[in-house]
């Protein structure tokens, strides 16, 4: 920068000509991954050509010289080809990136990135952190458990963790982008969509097994002393905290990586494990993701009623324009527009008893243009608010704790009845129990029971007699036996008799489980 005024880099993102700017930083951008720190006009040129973007020499030397001005590149003498007094006199520079144009490349180029990511729904990532959790789970059985191994599994967690989560995010959102037919073809849409519906049910399927299994394992951990790795973890980073002049930099380095490393198991435990008044991340983005095979569906339905010659908005739009541009003459579009749309005259407007008095003396026919007819005199107040009323003060802010209050004791209800429900459910099917010699269920321990049993069936795959699964949340394990000579079950309860084929049930409730010491 020449005049000493604060750079702006992304100045040339705006300015008219743009893509030849961004040609020019590329250039430099990519010779900057070659290790090439300087390029002559003569340099960028050349890249340009070979990046099939045609400039004017001098249109290249006036960029080079505008980006130096904004900061992203800075000119220096160069002498090292001068032969003659003449070419010395003659400017001749090198340009290479500054600080702040290199930032921004790095800035748009992340942008970029970001922008067109469409990520996907992990089902491998769902394994790795099962590995990674089981590995912390043999660490935390050693009394003296190796802190480096420690720190690299959790690093190794949260990384896999982060990339599940992000992914996730932006699937979820490039495939609402695909529903709303906002950056889809039409014809791309219908040819990918039975693969597409196939992947979120193996995703759904995968994440009802795979996550439980995570639940299971951060509840087995968090009974054990996962504390000391995240305290391990936190020692082995803060112990490369730089001084900052101070005697206990080491010991707030250490507080913040602990605290850290808190937040990020707390992650865990939202993403996997349901709590009360708060459901887990995983199960939202199974509900997502299932809420989705429907919508696709229709989406495919819309399309085919439109491609049978069904009318819907987008055509009747198409049609209306159609129409807008046929028309004669402006008198016949404006008649189109109000009987398209109803829009017609303000009546909106009120005026004043002086107005109305005056123009009962002195009416004016209705076919009279405004621009002839004599002024409306409004209020002041009118032209500056939109309203005849004076705004009073803003309402007072409503005390919402009585509600706060009503709903945490609805929740607290409810997991009180829910954990009833479970402790009458396991008490009947604690060992193995068949159907028919469950007995009457009341309503909380038969909606229970229904979820589990749909659970186990879910996770059942052709060919297979018995099946264990784990709930979502991660509380409770069920057992599920196929009888091969199979006679109908019976269970009653408050609303009715639940029929079906008997099974050998057993059910654990692992929240009730004594941690291992």
């Amino acid at each position: 920068m020449t005049d000493g005024s604060a750079p702006r880099p992304f100045a040339h993102v705006h300015a008219a000509n743009s893509a030849l700017y961004r040609a020019v930083m590329a250039a430099f951008a990519a010779a900057k991954r070659r290790f090439t720190v300087h390029l002559r006009p003569e340099d960028v040129h050349t890249a340009l050509r070979a990046a099939d973007f045609g400039c004017e020499q001098q249109s290249l030397v006036d960029a080079l010289g505008q980006l130096c001005e904004w900061g992203n590149l800075r000119a220096d003498p160069d002498t090292s080809r001068v032969t003659t007094v003449e070419e010395f006199h003659r400017a001749r520079f090198l340009y290479q990136l500054t600080r702040e144009g290199e930032a921004a490349e790095q800035a748009l180029a992340a942008y970029d990135t970001a922008l067109g990511r469409r990520g996907a729904l992990q089902s491998v990532a769902l394994t790795d952190i099962v590995t990674h959790l089981r590995a912390l789970l043999a660490l935390v059985a050693d009394p003296e458990p190796d802190e480096a191994r420690a720190h690299l599994s959790l690093i190794a967690l949260a990384g896999r963790f982060a990339d599940l989560a992000d992914n996730a995010q932006a699937f979820m959102g490039s495939l609402q982008n695909v529903i709303d037919l906002q950056d889809a073809d039409i014809d791309a849409f219908l040819s990918y969509k039975d693969r597409l519906i196939e992947y979120l049910e193996r995703f759904i399927k995968d994440l009802v097994g795979t996550g439980a299994e995570i639940a299971g394992l951060i509840t087995e951990l968090d009974g054990h002393r996962v504390d000391l790795l995240l305290d391990l973890a936190a020692g082995r980073e803060a112990a490369d905290a730089a001084p900052d002049g101070t005697d206990d930099y080491r010991e707030r380095a250490l507080i913040v990586q602990r605290d850290l490393w808190s937040d990020r198991w707390d992650g865990f435990h939202a993403w996997f494990i349901t709590r009360a008044g708060h459901t887990s991340q995983a199960t939202m983005l199974r509900n997502q993701a299932r809420s989705a095979v429907p919508r696709l569906l229709a989406v495919v339905a819309a399309l085919n009623d439109r491609r049978a010659g069904r009318s819907d908005r987008s055509a009747d739009f198409r049609t209306l324009a159609l129409w807008f541009a046929q028309a004669p003459d402006d008198a016949a579009r404006h008649e189109l527009w109000r009987a398209a749309f109803g829009l017609h005259s303000s009546r909106h407007l009120t005026i004043d008893a002086d107005t109305i008095e005056s123009r009962e003396d002195n009416p004016v026919p209705a076919a009279t243009s405004w621009s002839a007819a004599p002024p409306i005199e409004i209020s002041p107040r009118l032209r500056k608010t939109g309203s005849y009323e004076r705004r009073g003060r803003a309402n007072k802010v409503v005390d919402r704790s009585a509600e706060r209050q009503y709903l945490a004791e609805l929740a607290a209800k409810e997991a009180t009845q829910t954990r009833l429900a479970r402790a009458a459910l396991v008490a009947k099917a604690d060992t193995p129990v068949r159907l028919s010699e469950v007995g009457a269920l009341d309503e909380g321990a038969f909606r229970l029971f229904l979820n589990l049993l749909g659970d186990a069936l879910g996770a059942k795959t052709p060919g297979r007699a018995e099946v264990n699964t784990t709930t979502s949340d991660g509380s409770i394990t069920v057992r599920l036996v196929e009888l091969p000579d199979a006679q109908v079950a019976e269970i009653h309860t408050d609303t009715g008799v639940f029929r079906g084929p008997d099974h050998v049930l057993e059910i654990h409730d692992l929240t009730d489980e004594e941690p291992h010491p």
